[in-house]
């Protein structure tokens, strides 16, 4: 297996570790950053910036994109987004799981059921007709998806209401093909520190590679309350064997294979569960830089029946996304400047960058945990302020 097609709303990381292992990598995606554009053999774009979009894409559209790249594949590899696209139809293996064991890991409300049949502790689920039943405060997000981009939390039940109403009308543009009680979950607000626990899996056995922090929401990165925003690791928390225990156990229970993650919080009474990402993870960068570890080829072991051994961090690797709060023209000067921080996911010159859409990550190694955000905080202060610059001075 040597020629590989990588395809999602963001492949970027995975196409760079696909490339780091010797693979021939195509890629189609919605980014098309300048850094997967010097690792991919060739790349195309994916036309599609929301859900809906995603929900809506046409087949025939990515095969006749695959033949334009004029290469035979040896596999496709799916990332976020396109991971429950019907590849029934492509004629080349498809390095994931099953599409209907992926679908049901991904469903919020199935994944609450099948949590509450095996007593692991997670947050209780509502629906939307059950409002006297709900105990305050709720958070509201996607059934399925991640990025924490469309989470809220209501305090009562108007502020509930008010948030169902937001999002149906949000419907046609972000959520999917139509707004109803199977596209929002309704989860009790619980008080912790968000995780998750990286795992490799083949059909027998799941290994955990790496605990990890997450950063959401965090005010210098992002203006979402609860947005992804990057990872550090290792987390160094008092319940990393529980949290790697039940991960593995997910992962064998919903007959995953290869790279997959499940996510936690930690609290006070230990870890709760929150999903289950049934691909390959926003933690992969920083995973593969602490733990000294290829996660492509890995993956690609996990369809062979092989997991490699337990890895051992060797350092705190810290990725920060940074999200543009407004809209954005990347000319030189600006690439320059986001070059100069040797991040990535660098746009390409150019683009146009939306309000509260990922304009680039930074990422830093050190031996703290305290070293590592500090790095990424001055990194993130460096980009605001030459954009503060542009934007004064009208040039933004």
């Amino acid at each position: 297996m040597q020629n590989i097609l990588v395809i999602g709303f963001d492949t970027r990381n995975i196409v760079c570790s696909a490339h780091r292992a010797g693979y021939n990598v195509c890629s189609i995606d919605a980014f098309r950053d300048l850094d997967l554009q010097e690792c991919a053999f060739a790349s195309a774009f994916l036309e599609c910036r929301t859900a809906k979009e995603l929900h809506e894409l046409d087949v025939s559209k990515i095969k006749a994109q695959i033949a334009a790249f004029g290469r035979e594949f040896d596999a496709i590899v799916p990332g976020s987004g396109l991971e429950m696209l019907d590849y029934n139809s492509f004629s080349c293996t498809v390095l994931a799981s099953c599409q209907d064991n992926i679908r049901k890991a991904s469903n919020k409300k199935y994944l609450s059921k099948r949590l509450e049949a095996l007593g692991i502790s997670h947050p209780n689920c509502y629906s939307p007709d059950e409002m006297d039943a709900i105990g305050y405060p709720v958070m509201v997000k996607p059934v399925f998806g991640g990025g924490g981009i469309l989470n809220r939390i209501a305090r009562s039940k108007h502020e509930l209401l008010s948030i169902l109403e937001d999002l149906s009308g949000m419907d046609r543009c972000r959520l999917g093909p139509e707004f109803s009680e199977e596209t929002v979950v309704i989860q009790d607000f619980l008080e912790g520190i968000p995780s998750s626990v990286s795992l490799l899996s083949t059909r027998n056995e799941a290994l955990s590679v790496a605990v990890n922090e997450q950063l959401i929401g965090i005010p210098w990165l992002s203006r979402l309350p609860f947005a992804y925003c990057g990872n550090i690791t290792p987390f160094r928390t008092g319940q990393p064997e529980e949290m790697e225990a039940l991960a593995e156990e997910l992962v064998i229970e919903f007959k995953l294979l290869g790279s997959n993650g499940v996510d936690f919080l930690v609290t006070e009474t230990g870890p709760v569960v929150l999903e289950i990402n049934p691909r390959f993870q926003g933690s992969l960068d920083t995973v593969e830089k602490a733990m000294n570890i290829n996660l492509f080829e890995a993956h690609a072991g996990c369809f062979r029946g092989e997991l490699p051994p337990k890895p051992e961090a060797n350092c705190f690797a810290a990725r920060g996304i940074i999200y543009s709060d407004r809209e954005l023209f990347i000319d030189r000067k600006l690439m320059d400047v986001i070059l100069s921080e040797k991040g990535a996911d660098i746009p390409p010159q150019g683009t146009n960058i939306e309000p509260d859409w990922p304009l680039t990550s930074l990422f830093s190694c050190t031996s703290t945990r305290e070293e590592a955000i500090l790095s990424l905080e001055r990194g993130a202060k460096r980009i605001e302020t030459f954009i503060e610059c542009k934007t004064s001075s009208g040039k933004v």
